[in-house]
């Protein structure tokens, strides 16, 4: 109730305070390439429900199509405005409207796509009792990702086979040991990461 609490006023708060930072982005969006601003993307949340998660587009209209993971930071489908949005995780800022709507909290763990969530063991699934977040141990960790799907030749084969297990293990890390001191410290260390 509290954690609901929190995630209701400071996603107010957010989306009000930032409106003119959201604005300048979604101009900046479709200044350079046609399309939607918003990129919606079905997730899979609490309860192992699929919702529509809200980015800001970053990519090429219909570049998904093209793979679902992101690789280095120059990958030839994200945009020029996009690849900053990116590095600086300005991208996952309309995810404020789901905090808000409450199919996402600001922490919990990040959520995958049906695709990845096929591969979960049965105890893997134990990270749906909880709503996902925007960002969480994972995201801190795993914060060069792309990077590193970019050295290999086999960048789907790592992320199921090393990444994905090593990413549930914080995240079950989350889940028998969250609480609002331990979702504050956590965002603190998710924004010291940006601008480090």
């Amino acid at each position: 109730m509290i954690k609901r609490l929190f995630d209701i006023v400071f996603s107010c708060i957010g989306l009000i305070i930032l409106s003119p930072i959201l604005l300048v982005i979604a101009i900046l969006i479709k200044l350079e390439s046609k399309g939607s601003i918003f990129y919606k993307q079905v997730r899979v949340g609490r309860h192992n429900q699929d919702f529509k998660i809200f980015k800001f587009r970053t990519m090429f209209i219909g570049s998904d199509k093209k793979g679902l993971l992101t690789l280095g930071d120059k990958d030839s489908r994200v945009t020029k405005v996009g690849y900053y949005l990116r590095k600086y995780k300005l991208d996952e800022l309309p995810q404020l409207i789901n905090v808000l709507i409450g199919n996402m909290s600001f922490v919990g763990p990040r959520p995958e796509v049906r695709k990845y969530v096929d591969h979960y063991s049965k105890d893997d699934l134990e990270i749906f009792k909880i709503k996902p977040g925007i960002t969480d141990y994972a995201s801190i960790a795993f914060r060069d990702e792309a990077e590193l799907l970019k050295a290999t030749n086999h960048p789907e084969k790592l992320y199921i086979e090393d990444i994905m297990p090593k990413k549930i293990a914080l995240n079950k890390k989350y889940l028998n040991n969250n609480s609002l001191i331990a979702d504050i410290k956590i965002i603190c260390q998710t924004l010291l990461t940006i601008i480090k």
